[in-house]
């Protein structure tokens, strides 16, 4: 093979790869070709003698129609498949290893990265949360019991995918279970994107006819892996075929990331996890607060050319008698007008989980905080929590094995 920045030597260097295993009996690891964009699928054909159009035609079996093996890429020739197993090139898109499903019908899968496990959420209906905020459909933030426990065989008008981008998470915050598992590795774009195109393809979405929703608010911190976040972002956009505004990445606040992402020219919609109404309870429930507090993270917000129509959502988890309390409301008021920004709220319930001490809030304790912020003026959500039963809900993704086990 010519010397190329995409021959299989190279993609070892990308932050946690690992080449599939070659199983026993043979002597040459296999590289993926799932996580390349168009240019560098066309390079490898450039780089073996053959058409530049080959490029395109991987790309389209790849991310579009959704090819797990070199075998049913049928656009390419038999001999041209075959050179490309010699070459050490597999399709080696990650895959649902287990699958579980809640009473709500809520899905969460572990998805085979190499050695290990990631997690990803498919909730059909989604949450009732922001993500849907800009739709034109006045029935975008509902969701009836009969819908939200559909089978994937029994169809879905709309449905969210959470999507992470790590295994692990280094950012510590004191009420989640990833953050038990500390920072194992970065997950790279096309383990990012796979899980995605591993959903879609486990539910046979039609892109044209079902409306799916992106939020990276999976296991890890997307900033912390932004250019292997932001390839996969574009993957998901160019090749794929899920438009920019269907996508919410969440951050806790990394403010170098937010300064890059506010020079992105195609980016997704930005999710704040604020979770506190002050510094100082931000700080003893998610020490980055220590490096970027408030101040700085509305500093690096406000540099961001936000699109029409489109706002930043703060995020706020809820903590029984930390956070929920009628003055803590007030002072979430008084930081999102002070923040001067296109910004909605979306409160989010603690979500219980074993060996972390807090308390999850009440439900009157959450009507009333949604109706200080309403009638405030404030636009804001309560997100509906999915998958509580299987530890899908937000801040409980910790690749347990409990829960009631599908076929994956």
């Amino acid at each position: 093979m010519t010397d190329s920045v995409h021959k299989p030597e190279a993609l070892v260097t990308l932050d946690g790869y690992a080449p599939s295993d070659p199983g026993a009996g043979t002597s040459m690891a296999m590289f993926p070709l799932f996580g390349l964009d168009v240019a560098a699928l066309t390079e490898i054909f450039t780089n073996l003698g053959e058409k530049a159009y080959r490029g395109r035609q991987l790309a389209d079996a790849l991310y579009k129609q959704r090819a797990t093996d070199l075998d049913q890429i049928t656009t390419l020739p038999q001999a041209l498949r075959d050179r490309l197993a010699a070459e050490g090139w597999e399709v080696g898109r990650p895959h649902i290893a287990e699958a579980f499903r809640s009473v709500d019908g809520t899905e969460r899968y572990l998805v085979q990265t190499g050695l290990q496990t990631v997690e990803t959420v498919w909730m059909p209906e989604g949450d009732g949360g922001a993500e849907y905020s800009d739709d034109s459909d006045e029935e975008s933030t509902k969701e009836s019991a009969s819908e939200g426990s559909r089978s994937p065989s029994a169809g879905f008008r709309r449905a969210t995918i959470c999507v992470s981008s790590q295994i692990g998470c280094a950012v510590n915050c004191q009420f989640c279970l990833t953050a038990k598992l500390g920072l194992q590795r970065n997950l790279t774009p096309g383990e990012i994107a796979g899980q995605v195109v591993s959903v879609l393809d486990r539910h046979k979405v039609e892109l044209n006819r079902n409306r799916v929703n992106l939020v990276f608010m999976g296991m890890g911190e997307p900033f912390l892996n932004y250019d292997n976040f932001m390839a996969a972002v574009n993957l998901l956009i160019d090749e794929v075929g899920i438009a920019a505004p269907r996508m919410t990445v969440s951050t806790s606040g990394i403010v170098p990331g937010i300064l890059r992402f506010a020079k992105e020219k195609v980016r997704p919609k930005l999710a704040i996890s604020l979770n506190a109404p002050n510094d100082d309870v931000r700080e003893s429930i998610m020490p980055v607060n220590r490096k970027w507090n408030i101040a700085a993270v509305l500093d690096a917000v406000r540099t961001i050319p936000f699109r029409n129509r489109e706002k930043v959502t703060f995020e706020y988890v809820m903590l029984g008698g930390v956070t929920d309390q009628p003055e803590h409301a007030e002072e979430v008021i008084r930081l999102v007008r002070r923040a001067n920004l296109p910004a909605m709220v979306n409160l989010i319930a603690w979500n219980p989980g074993p060996g972390i001490a807090f308390n999850s809030p009440t439900s009157e304790s959450v009507a009333a905080f949604q109706q200080q912020l309403l009638a405030a003026g404030i636009q804001t959500y309560v997100r509906r929590p999915r998958g509580r039963d299987i530890y899908a809900a937000c801040g409980q993704l910790k690749r347990t094995t409990e829960g009631a086990a599908l076929a994956s």
